[in-house]
């Protein structure tokens, strides 16, 4: 992703609806990882600014920013956190030294997924998880993964493939944003570049309110925009 998009990334990260509503998942899945032990060390790689790396903060785990942009890690740095500048196919940590790694809309940037899944799983201890987030289905492609630098867009057996081609095991595979799929694909057919940007508050909330009830509903097996997919290494 160009510098450019990633500072809107920053900008934006705190109050949009899309990245808040993602830390919502990102903090369900670290109350059930609180159910099988303490926490440990963190890695959550492509991290922008950090908004995913403070919930991991917050959850007791000793976490650490890694991003390819400086301006993300220097941005990560004032927030208190700890960064690093690194590329997801080389990470400068030892093998087996973490006990959890997030990459949120990392591998779809990424020429080469399989080296950085393979960097997951080198840099995971035994029994360590994966949580990973993409966007999905080349259906809905249009010019705002152009304009973000995206590769590729998931099905769900693919980024299975990919993940179990590293030596991890897939636990759970499931859609978010489900139901504003159509209206997704209605704009990005009409769509010339980047949809990150502000937008009115009361446009913020309801899209919000949209999104949180997936939480309740039986949804996550039909398409949606996004996957989520959690993965842990063998013991």
């Amino acid at each position: 992703m160009e510098t450019s998009e990633i500072r809107r990334l920053i900008a934006l990260e705190d109050g949009h609806w899309w990245y808040r509503e993602r830390r919502a998942v990102l903090r369900r899945e670290l109350r059930r990882l609180a159910r099988l032990g303490r926490p440990g060390r963190a890695l959550d790689i492509g991290a922008a600014g950090g908004g995913n790396t403070r919930v991991l903060v917050e959850a007791g785990w000793d976490a650490t920013a890694t991003d390819s942009c400086q301006a993300a890690v220097e941005t990560a740095r004032r927030r208190g956190l700890k960064a690093v500048l690194a590329d997801a196919r080389e990470l400068p940590f030892e093998r087996e030294s973490v006990d959890l790694v997030t990459a949120f809309d990392v591998l779809e940037h990424i020429h080469e997924d399989d080296l950085a899944a393979a960097e997951i799983a080198r840099v995971l201890a035994p029994g360590g998880h994966a949580l990973i987030a993409v966007p999905c289905d080349m259906a809905l492609w249009s010019a705002h993964d152009d304009a973000v630098g995206h590769v590729r867009r998931y099905g769900r057996d693919s980024l299975t493939v990919v993940v179990e081609g590293a030596g991890l095991t897939v636990d759970r595979v499931w859609s978010w944003n489900v139901l504003l799929r159509p209206l997704v694909a209605r704009h990005r057919r009409r769509s010339t570049g980047s949809d990150l940007g502000r937008m009115p508050l009361i446009v913020n909330a309801g899209l919000s309110a949209i999104v949180r009830a997936e939480r309740y509903l039986p949804v996550k097996s039909l398409k949606g925009v996004s996957l989520f997919l959690r993965a842990r290494r063998g013991r």
